[in-house]
């Protein structure tokens, strides 16, 4: 059986330490049973791991989130990099297409799709092992999990099962309802109806042949080379609600998709998060501060607060999903970013009254970790080194600099940088549509 993890989102629901690239999976706020403090990617990949599924894994994620992806999942995960959000539809399309054609697995061969967010005890991921046999048992092309709803709820899709279950271990599905409002919702768990879970099961010939019959394209190449085009979809819409029959597992343990701060701070162990302090009196309050100033919070019970260099959020717990609206009316650029070499942080964006733009970044490079050998075409730098010394590589030449160089790099021409001690920089940036990805790489490793 091969895993397929679904990990990116627009970083709207847990801004502002989530954005457009750290989105929520990445973010270190979860507690492992051993005390170390870890995300949700990384705590999905340690359970998968545990139950002997990590190294049939690959993860599907946004190209702007590669990198990110690949810090926290370290370099034996194939990473399968979508030029466009189109929804899970297209996702699973492009890893099943990647999957065949790239790491040549049997048609056979049972796939199974995860959301990188899930948080769930390590018996789930037990659970799956048991696809395979559920579908050659059924005969069916599509398998679900789910569970037993905690509450009528319309943040969740339902499913309803035929009774009694088969052999006690699945059934098959009747009737699939997306969020459902709160009276349907009660009526749907007195039929027995659970949660979607999110996870999709199929032996890999059924997404090909459902690709093949639909007319999509049958070559990655020509995914990647429609993509832009092609329409944002999802696969509970596109194809579970679209095929017959599908059968359903239960989970019975517990299960929850960590999608907003009221959830997420009830898994935190810490109620304070880097400076600042919460007064005894603020029952039920979190505190999560990436900023250097400190935070008090005095007499505020259920709030949380959280900032970033994206911002300050400040909200009742019941409330806080409200900000996802907010943030869509008024696009952000990401001031905070992650790579797989290190980090940067922005510190001051602004145009002039000639139209040219200005960002000054600081940058942290981890010792023997580098940036890749590129270019830029609509854009100079200028690189100001503050603490420890690295290596440079400019027009196929090495160079070393240290604490107190400057450099100055032409748009167009090729570098790359590397830290021989831990690294910090201050990097001017001039030229236009610094927001936007304007990067040619040469090569990722040099």
């Amino acid at each position: 059986m091969r895993i397929v993890l679904l990990c990116g989102g627009s970083g709207k629901r847990l801004w502002p330490l989530s954005n457009e690239v750290r989105s929520k999976v990445f973010l270190r706020l979860l507690t492992s049973e051993d005390g170390v403090k870890e995300s949700m990617i990384e705590r999905i990949c340690r359970q998968l791991n545990e139950v002997g599924l990590l190294q049939s894994t690959c993860i599907v994620t946004h190209h702007s989130q590669a990198e990110i992806t690949r810090r926290y999942v370290g370099e034996d995960i194939p990473i399968i990099s979508e030029p466009f959000k189109r929804g899970t539809f297209t996702a699973v399309a492009l890893a099943a297409s990647y999957l065949h054609e790239k790491l040549q697995a049997d048609p056979n061969e049972t796939i199974c799709i995860l959301p990188a967010d899930t948080y769930v005890d390590t018996a789930f991921f037990r659970l799956l092992h048991r696809f395979p046999d559920v579908l050659g048992r059924s005969k069916a092309d599509l398998a679900l999990l789910g569970t037993k709803p905690m509450q009528p709820s319309d943040q969740f899709g339902y499913i309803v099962p035929v009774l009694p279950k088969a052999d006690g271990k699945y059934a098959f599905v009747e009737q699939f309802v997306e969020k459902p409002n709160e009276r349907t919702a009660r009526r749907l768990m007195a039929q027995q109806a659970m949660w979607n879970c999110g996870v999709f099961a199929f032996p890999l010939r059924f997404m090909l042949t459902y690709l093949k019959d639909k007319g999509h394209p049958a070559r990655i190449e020509e995914w990647l080379e429609n993509y832009e085009h092609l329409p944002n979809a999802s696969f509970d819409r596109e194809v579970v609600e679209n095929t017959l029959p599908v059968v359903v597992m239960e989970y019975k343990g517990y299960w929850t998709d960590l999608g907003s701060w009221m959830a997420l701070s009830g898994h935190m162990k810490d109620r304070t998060i880097g400076s600042g302090h919460i007064s005894d009196d603020s029952t039920n309050t979190h505190l999560i501060n990436e900023l250097p100033y400190p935070i008090e919070i005095i007499g505020v019970p259920g709030i949380i607060a959280a900032a970033s260099s994206d911002g300050i959020l400040i909200a009742n717990k019941e409330h806080a999903h409200l900000i996802k609206e907010r943030l869509d009316l008024a696009p952000q650029i990401p001031m905070y970013e992650e790579k797989r070499w290190g980090s940067y942080r922005i510190l001051n964006y602004g145009k002039d009254a000639a139209g040219v733009e200005t960002m000054i970044k600081q940058v942290r490079l981890a010792p023997g970790k580098s940036t890749s050998y590129h270019l830029h075409h609509r854009r100079q730098e200028m690189l100001t080194v503050v603490t420890g010394s690295a290596e440079i590589l400019i027009e196929d030449r090495r160079y070393q600099l240290n604490a107190g160089d400057v450099l100055q790099i032409p748009a167009g021409v090729k570098h790359g940088i590397k830290a021989v001690t831990p690294l910090e920089l201050v990097e001017v940036l001039l030229g236009s549509d610094l927001a936007q990805e304007d990067i040619t790489r040469i090569a990722v490793d040099w």
